[in-house]
């Protein structure tokens, strides 16, 4: 089976908690078909004025500094423990080399 990266834009204050290791697990909507074994790499981003993301990014649009790989442990589906329907949350460990 072919594992996806799945590129996802993360707000600083959850993405430090990440960084720091204090946040091991991901609140997302089901919307991607993540799978265990997956990879997510978090890209640290900030809000615009617009209401809008940014990612915050080097001059070549990529800012390695700045985005976290996990690899996805163990997924819990929505409509659970009160969890809502259409959402995950995801388990995250360490990328394997």
């Amino acid at each position: 089976m072919t594992h996806q990266t799945h590129k996802l834009a993360t707000w600083p204050q959850y993405w430090d908690a990440v960084h720091r290791g204090e946040k091991t697990f991901e609140v997302r909507r089901d919307d991607r078909g993540f799978q265990r074994g997956d990879i997510l790499e978090l890209q640290r981003c900030e809000r615009t004025r617009f209401g809008t993301f940014e990612v915050e990014m080097d001059f070549n649009g990529y800012h390695p500094k700045h985005v976290i790989r996990k690899e996805i442990t163990y997924i819990l589906t929505g409509g659970q423990f009160g969890i809502e329907p259409g959402y995950v949350v995801m388990g995250l460990g360490e990328v394997n080399p």
